[in-house]
């Protein structure tokens, strides 16, 4: 009879260890580019919501100079209506002169409202994007604070060999990676995470 040489056990049970670290490192390599990414649409939601602010800010300022503007017509013309009321010494061609005048001043004053009309509707569009950047935003963070404990997990599952914490790991990474995807994509909304 021949004999069949057994494999040894501890052998066997250093190359399932070996293969059990390398599937995890692969995995967590796999949670560091989402990581990244999460941090990628962090970082951009930030920047879009800080330049949609400096816009939106740049629209207020011109929608106010356009104010000051239509009001010192108004009052303007207003000044020249009161010099027109009867009894006036405003006769003739001089009258003519200042009728123009109220004509010309009204007609800048209705410019300049319906001007600062077309820019409070810029401000307020802006004010939009600001904000729906402002709520995206808190979507990449947490999803990267998962991710991120995702890949202190696994190191701690090579360490220990400890296959309930790699499956700890991988819920708190698939956690992250749709939290993060929910930045990019609004799918749904977590009220505590909007803090209006």
């Amino acid at each position: 009879m021949t004999e069949v040489e057994l494999p040894n056990p501890e052998e066997l049970h250093e190359h399932a260890e070996k293969s059990f670290s390398r599937r995890v490192a692969l995995t967590t390599a796999i949670y560091a580019v989402a990581l990244s990414i999460a941090a990628l649409g962090g970082n951009n939601s930030v920047k879009e919501m800080l330049l949609a602010q400096q816009q939106s800010s740049d629209q207020w300022a011109f929608y106010q100079a356009k104010v000051i503007r239509e009001h010192q017509y108004r009052s303007q013309k207003m000044l020249l209506e009161a010099n027109l009321a009867e009894p006036s010494t405003l006769k003739g061609a001089e009258r003519a002169k200042f009728e123009a005048l109220v004509a010309k001043f009204g007609e800048e004053e209705k410019r300049y409202n319906a001007e600062k009309k077309d820019i409070e509707k810029d401000a307020k569009k802006l004010e939009g994007v600001r904000d729906r950047h402002r709520d995206r935003h808190p979507y990449f963070e947490f999803g990267e604070v998962f991710l991120q404990v995702a890949i202190v997990s696994a190191s701690v599952s090579i360490l220990s060999t400890s296959r309930p914490m790699f499956w700890f790991s991988l819920i708190l990474a698939l956690l992250g990676a749709v939290l993060a995807l929910n930045g990019f994509v609004p799918l749904f909304t977590l009220p505590l995470l909007h803090h209006h």
